[in-house]
């Protein structure tokens, strides 16, 4: 038995990168409205939650589910229109996926790349499987790709994994569909097209899947009002798509998820309604921010915001967002393209008018 305390157990045998990076914090949003997470605002209608209900009470809980989830596959491929000859993959949200892409594709001296500012995951996943990370600076102007660093980059470092967020995140703009044909030609590893927010654009590659040898394609239904069931899909060719499943723990979409999902999915003119609305209401949310004094919002494909204030008054005007009862994201300091600026989640027309009035009064 040892007599060194678990701190210093902890010290000594936790991996030096681990303990040099911090846990993905979620703010405590009790008591606030929620626009920090890009959520669909809208609860599922009454009208079908009901036989939602009645469904679950079909599930075996005392049973695993079903490791593939074919029915939800074959709901998924139908609803998506991914191309029948493209291998899926499922994952508990897109965070899994991207995981078992690295775990797949890692090793000694390999590298992930992607573009900054983007989604943090792709950093951290790349740091949870020993791989090396590189992040090319986006245009500092309009967050467009800066093609000419990023082809070289790929030259330089010939990554594993590109990662390419489409609409991306933070920033919310679409990159050039020629741009990221260019990478796809570039690049001799797989580069990974995240659309995790293509409820709210009409851009995609889904389709054009099987086209270039080495596209994936990564979704996630979390945004269109499936957040708290945690799914998430690749789909891609089946050469890759039966490597990566080697790496998938197993019976990880559990069949609540399974079974809710499929349902949902024969709803989806219902929730293709909500995401009209909110595209609707995010036009009006840019054009409010933008008659503000002070304030520069950046057009968005996605269903958030990004907008940024005078100098200096980000951390401030954040705290009294929050003060007025209003929950949104701070980006100040996370990367210097990012300076002053502040996320907002395109919610309900009431959270939205609460969230101006918010902005209004902190900017005051």
């Amino acid at each position: 038995m040892t007599d060194q305390t678990a701190e210093q157990l902890a010290a000594t045998w936790v991996r030096p990168e681990i303990r040099a990076i911090s846990a993905y914090h979620v703010p405590d949003p009790a008591g606030l409205i929620k626009l920090d997470a890009m959520e669909n605002p809208y609860n599922w209608p009454e009208a079908i939650r009901a036989d939602w209900l009645d469904a679950l009470g079909e599930a075996q809980l005392n049973r695993y589910p079903h490791p593939e989830a074919p029915a939800l596959k074959e709901r998924l491929r139908e609803v998506l229109e991914i191309p029948a000859d493209a291998g899926l993959l499922l994952g508990n949200g897109s965070d899994e996926l991207i995981q078992m892409l690295a775990l797949t594709l890692g090793g000694p001296g390999r590298c992930i790349l992607s573009v900054e500012p983007g989604f943090v995951m792709y950093r951290m996943i790349a740091t949870f499987a020993g791989m090396d990370y590189r992040g090319v600076p986006l245009n500092a102007e309009g967050f467009s790709l800066e093609l000419g660093p990023l082809l070289q980059a790929i030259e330089e470092q010939d990554p594993a994994l590109i990662f390419l967020a489409y609409p991306n995140n933070p920033t919310g703009n679409l990159f050039s569909a020629a741009d990221l044909e260019r990478v796809m030609r570039a690049a001799r590893g797989v580069v990974v097209v995240d659309e995790a927010y293509a409820p709210f654009t009409d851009e995609t590659f889904l389709q054009r899947l099987g086209e270039f040898p080495n596209l994936l394609v990564l979704r996630t239904l979390s945004k269109m009002g499936f957040a708290g069931l945690r799914l998430g899909l690749l789909a891609g060719p089946q050469a890759w798509t039966r490597e990566i499943d080697k790496t998938r723990l197993p019976y990880n979409i559990n069949v609540l998820t399974q079974i809710s999902t499929e349902f949902a999915l024969r709803h989806k003119a219902v929730f293709d309604d909500q995401t009209a609305e909110i595209r609707r209401s995010r036009q009006d949310l840019l054009k409010a921010l933008n008659a503000m004094d002070g304030i520069l919002a950046y057009e968005s494909q996605a269903n958030f915001i990004l907008f940024r204030t005078p100098a200096g008054q980000a951390p401030a005007i954040h705290a009294g967002l929050k003060e007025q009862g209003v929950l949104i994201k701070n980006l100040h300091g996370t990367h210097p393209l990012l300076a002053d600026c502040l996320r907002v989640t395109v919610g309900a027309p009431e959270e939205n008018r609460a969230f101006l009035a918010g902005l209004r009064a902190s900017c005051g």
